[in-house]
């Protein structure tokens, strides 16, 4: 495969899962991704643990390379030390965005290219904390199923979709990080 790679498997995702749903309140707490004009997130909800800092310039929130931790990250402790993990694991030497989603059964994630100086700067790679089989996520012509606990690279400058045909709600946490030697696929 070209568009996926599988970086890690058989991590424990659960006390990150059962913190997040003891905590429902921290969805959507910020909700800029999911309803600008023309978002392909519609149908996500988030949880920010690192994004821009938001200002009245949306453009500018949209192409920075610095992200600041959000008040979700004191509320989870747990994901601090799994992108650690990964940052090590990929030789990361900085670290953009983070986001936990969920993608409800019979929701999906439209089509759609990130674009943008953030995107070309950064890797980007899902740590899969809840997903069950018939939950596809297509990049270019490639198509696969992300179980629990593994980690996948993607490039994400392909046009990509996630459609949730499973039984439960899929929740990724989205990282983005800068590697010492440029894009994994490069």
């Amino acid at each position: 495969m070209r568009n996926f790679q599988l970086i890690a498997a058989n991590i424990d995702t659960t006390p990150l899962l059962f913190a997040i749903q003891r905590q429902p309140e921290l969805w959507n707490q910020n909700t800029l991704r999911t309803t600008h004009p023309g978002t392909p997130h519609t149908q996500v909800d988030d949880i920010w643990i690192r994004f821009n800092e938001i200002t009245e310039d949306v453009g500018r929130v949209m192409d920075e390379h610095e992200s600041v931790w959000y008040p979700a990250t004191y509320a989870l402790p747990q994901v601090k030390p799994l992108i650690q993990a990964l940052i090590a694991r990929v030789d990361g030497e900085r670290l953009g965005r983070v986001l936990i989603t969920r993608v409800a059964p019979g929701k999906k994630i439209d089509p759609h290219v990130d674009g943008g100086s953030h995107a070309a700067y950064y890797d980007r790679f899902h740590l899969v904390l809840q997903s069950s089989p018939g939950t596809t996520f297509r990049a270019g012509e490639e198509i696969v199923y992300m179980p629990p606990g593994t980690i996948w690279w993607f490039d994400n400058s392909k046009e990509h979709e996630v459609i949730n045909g499973g039984s439960e709600d899929r929740i990724h946490m989205i990282v983005d990080i800068r590697t010492q030697h440029g894009h994994v696929s490069g």
